[in-house]
């Protein structure tokens, strides 16, 4: 888990999301949507908060318990402990029953921040006991970060980032605006409002840019809430598919790089179809272009209203 400081250090913006998409894909895989539901509500801030006056070991292990108990982690002791380090934390994944997790020393004096941290680590030995990878260290970063925050865990990674003229803060890979992604689209599902819970204004900002984005993908053809001039566009590309001259996103039934685009293609005795990302799970979805049609995801069930 990285850390950062420095204003010029911070990346803004969503360089990550397809790798962000395909980690949400992947816990519905490996968790089911069902599975997915047991992880709500998110972890409260009480349940993980640490004062100054606190003991700072016990502390640590209080906060290491709580999260533990909401990623539903069984027989999973935690050692906590403080060194001088590069990075912001590390937990030695072994086959249990015990792990052991080390804190940069730094969190002896920013105890607010001993959650964000504690939770990405333990998130490690979730997705190590689900054996549940991606390849490449960066992807794998992302692939914990993104369950850490979609398993209700990951709004104090995004309430670590502060940022002001002279010096900046952030735990994780994810860009703030990323992790402010993955919030919103957990919120979605699980009827979640985290505001509330930031101390940080950054945090709030960045999740608000982060739920724009989100929402966004809601009103993408052929999806029925799409906009006006997004529908003239899917129109326009429909009609070339037909006439089999190619537009929009591909041509000739390949499938685009954008995992959020839509795509046509030409099923044998079937006619058109157009393929695009679920908004939910972000798996793809194949349907017949015949007009109006609710659909329902067969990864997340998420029932969909789409004109084809």
């Amino acid at each position: 888990m990285v850390a950062r400081s420095g204003g010029s250090d911070v990346v803004h913006g969503f360089p990550h999301l397809d790798t962000v998409r395909a980690a949400i894909t992947a816990l519905y895989r490996r968790l089911s949507p069902d599975g997915l539901l047991t992880y709500a509500p998110s972890v409260l801030p009480a349940d993980v908060a640490f004062g100054d006056d606190d003991d700072l070991h016990l502390g640590a292990q209080r906060v290491a318990r709580a999260l533990v108990r909401h990623l539903r982690l069984p027989e999973a002791r935690m050692i906590v402990s403080f060194r001088t380090m590069e990075h912001a934390a590390s937990v030695e994944l072994t086959a249990g029953p015990e792990y052991f997790i080390e804190l940069n020393d730094r969190f002896r004096r920013h105890r607010r921040d001993v959650g964000a941290a504690l939770a990405h680590e333990i998130t490690h030995v979730l997705l190590h006991r689900l054996d549940l990878t991606f390849p490449g260290t960066r992807a794998n970063e992302i692939l914990t970060d993104t369950a850490t925050t979609y398993l209700g865990a990951g709004w104090l990674l995004l309430d670590a980032f502060r940022e002001d003229r002279v010096s900046s803060q952030k735990l994780g890979y994810l860009t703030p605006e990323e992790f402010g992604y993955v919030l919103a689209q957990r919120a979605a599902v699980f009827g979640e409002d985290p505001s509330p819970w930031f101390t940080s204004p950054q945090a709030y900002s960045a999740y608000t840019e982060g739920r724009a984005r989100a929402r966004s993908e809601h009103r993408r053809p052929p999806l029925a809430e799409a906009g006006w001039a997004a529908r003239q566009r899917y129109a326009r590309d429909r009609r070339r598919a037909r006439a089999g001259t190619g537009g929009g996103p591909v041509a000739g039934g390949a499938l685009p790089t954008d995992f959020g685009s839509y795509a046509f293609e030409t099923a044998d005795g079937d006619g058109l179809r157009v393929s695009f990302a679920c908004p939910t799970c972000h798996q793809r979805i194949r349907l017949p272009v015949r007009g109006r049609v609710r659909a329902r995801c067969g990864l997340c069930r998420t029932v969909l209203d789409c004109d084809t």
